[in-house]
C-alpha cells in the first residue's frame, strides 16, 4: 500500500526509531528518495535523526507508516520502525505537554512518541523516587519527560519504555516543536 492509496490528502510528522547512531546509518536523501517512493509528496527532512514531514493522500498514520517502512525497506534494504502523527496531533502534543507550561527550561524537555496508547500507565512499575529528579507523564501516546540533568544519563527512559511495551522513539522537545511548526504549513 502506497501514501497515495486514497484522494483524501493530510500532512504527517514521520518518525524513525534508531537511525543514524549506533552506526546504523540512513542519509537524508534516501529517506526522502524513498518516501516519495511510497507516493508521498512535499516531503522534507529535519537534521540528520529521522524526522520527516510530508504529505499523504490519506488521512490514515498506520497506512503512512506501513508505506514508509516497506518504501525504506525496499529502497535501502533497512527494516526501521516508523511512527507517524497528523498535523492536529503534533499540535496537541505541543499543547498538551505538562511541563512545558510550568516554565521548565526546554533543553530538559522530551517526548517518547509510542507505536499505540500503553494498555497500563507505567507508574506503578516504576519507581519515581529512584529516578527523581527526571520525571515523565503519560498523555495518550506520548510519554513526557522532563531530564534535569540530559536524556543520555537518565534512566528513566529505557524504564518507561520497558513498562510502556510497545515500539516508541524519542524526540527532544526543540525538535518536536520544530516539526510541529514544519507540518502545520
Amino acid at each position: 500500500m502506497s501514501c497515495g492509496a486514497t484522494v483524501d490528502v493530510a500532512r504527517f510528522v514521520v518518525l524513525l526509531r534508531a537511525v543514524n547512531v549506533g552506526g546504523r546509518t540512513l542519509s537524508m536523501t534516501a529517506l526522502r528518495d524513498a518516501c516519495e517512493a511510497s507516493g508521498c509528496t512535499d516531503v522534507q527532512t529535519y537534521i540528520q535523526s529521522g524526522n520527516v514531514v510530508l504529505t499523504a493522500s490519506t488521512r490514515s498514520t498506520s497506512t503512512v507508516e506501513r508505506a514508509v517502512h516497506d518504501a525504506i525497506a525496499a529502497e535501502t534494504g533497512m527494516d526501521v520502525d516508523v511512527l507517524a502523527r497528523t498535523a492536529g496531533e503534533m499540535q496537541t502534543i505541543v499543547a498538551n505537554n505538562p511541563f512545558a507550561r510550568r516554565g521548565i527550561e526546554l533543553p530538559r524537555l522530551h517526548v517518547v512518541f509510542l507505536a499505540r496508547k500503553p494498555k497500563a500507565t507505567p507508574g506503578s512499575a516504576i519507581d519515581a523516587a529512584k529516578h527523581a529528579p527526571d520525571r515523565f507523564r503519560v498523555v495518550g501516546r506520548e510519554v513526557y519527560l522532563d531530564l534535569p540533568n540530559g536524556l543520555g544519563t537518565s534512566k528513566l527512559v529505557p524504564a518507561v519504555v520497558r513498562a510502556v511495551g510497545v515500539r516508541a522513539t524519542t524526540r527532544n522537545w526543540n525538535t518536536v516543536t520544530k516539526l510541529a511548526d514544519l507540518v502545520s504549513r
